[in-house]
């Protein structure tokens, strides 16, 4: 059982909490407490508001820490700034402008971190030491992880969960939570998805139909004959919807399959490599450990269930 402490700081918006104890509470795995610096009820932004069951005595007990809200302030109670330094050596995570917050404590020094687009620039002269990532949906440093807002921070549960439980395990708390596929971290946050003109202009189909098919070659021309328009006209509206382009979502998805299977099956590794679309093994090799940082045996090893 791993125990995470969402500590809220003033203003927050309830959303941003309500999200995160949506997508990390389908877990049977994680244990979830709220606190603050006094127990009660902390006035939320454009919701109701939250209900605080613990004091910051609760991060002692933790194994990640979440910090929600705090907006761009300047005068962050110190009492939770040295909780949180003290907590250093766990993981400690911020969604949205919680950031800030991490940035007062000292704990992002010499670290990557992201917030809301709209505050990226503040981020980056507040805190001269931070290296701030402006157009990214979440950041992993090592133990540290920040995220833009409510959207990102289903990004960064699922990144979470794939870490602590596998991909396996990610993706049916996805679909508990009616999610789409999940996006990498380095997706921009602002993806222009303008309303089609006409019904039945969205790729959607497209990539649905391409998820049945991540066995297969597929090329650029396979996918754009099925959306019945141009290469150029299709690389263009992908990325407006996705933020990626085609071969990159392709990439993507192949690996979030890989690792199911590789979780989930015992597979042989060229076989794991064939039905993800990966081809060989030895490139199924090289694309696990640049993306993901392991081999395929040792991310089998570590988070391979039940068969």
């Amino acid at each position: 059982m791993r125990r995470i402490v969402f500590v809220v700081v003033a203003p927050v918006y309830s959303f941003d909490l309500a999200i995160a104890q949506m997508v990390l509470g389908g877990i049977e795995g994680y244990e979830l407490t709220v606190c603050a610096v006094e127990p009660g009820r902390i006035e939320a932004v454009g919701g109701p508001d939250v209900l605080v069951e613990r004091d910051l005595g609760a991060i002692a007990s933790a194994d990640t820490v979440i910090v929600i809200g705090g907006g761009a302030r300047e005068d962050i109670d110190p009492r939770i700034l040295h909780a949180i330094r003290a907590a250093e050596g766990k993981r400690l995570a911020a969604i949205c402008t919680g950031t800030f917050v991490l940035a007062q404590a000292g704990v992002l020094d010499g670290r990557r971190a992201t917030t809301h687009w709209g505050l990226t620039d503040e981020l980056a002269r507040r805190h001269p030491a931070v290296t701030v990532a402006a157009d990214v949906l979440y950041v992993a440093d090592g133990p540290v992880l920040t995220s833009a807002g409510a959207g990102a921070c289903i990004e960064l549960c699922l990144h979470m969960i794939r870490t602590d439980y596998g991909a396996a395990v990610a993706a049916e708390a996805g679909r508990v939570a009616v999610l789409a596929p999940p996006r990498p971290g380095d997706q921009p946050q602002v993806v222009e998805t303008p309303l089609p003109p006409v019904t039945g202009t969205s790729l959607a189909a497209t990539r649905e139909w391409a998820l049945r098919r991540l066995d297969q070659q597929l090329t650029l021309t396979d996918l754009a004959a099925h959306a019945k328009v141009s290469a150029r006209t299709l690389t263009r509206r992908f990325h407006a919807e996705t933020g990626l382009s085609p071969l990159q979502w392709l990439l993507h998805r192949r690996i979030d399959r890989a690792r199911e299977l590789l979780e989930t099956t015992t597979l042989p590794m060229d076989l794991v490599a064939h039905h993800s679309g990966m081809g060989s093994a030895d490139s199924l090799r090289q694309h696990m450990i640049r993306r993901v940082g392991s081999t395929p045996s040792a991310y089998r090893t570590a988070f391979q269930g039940p068969q």
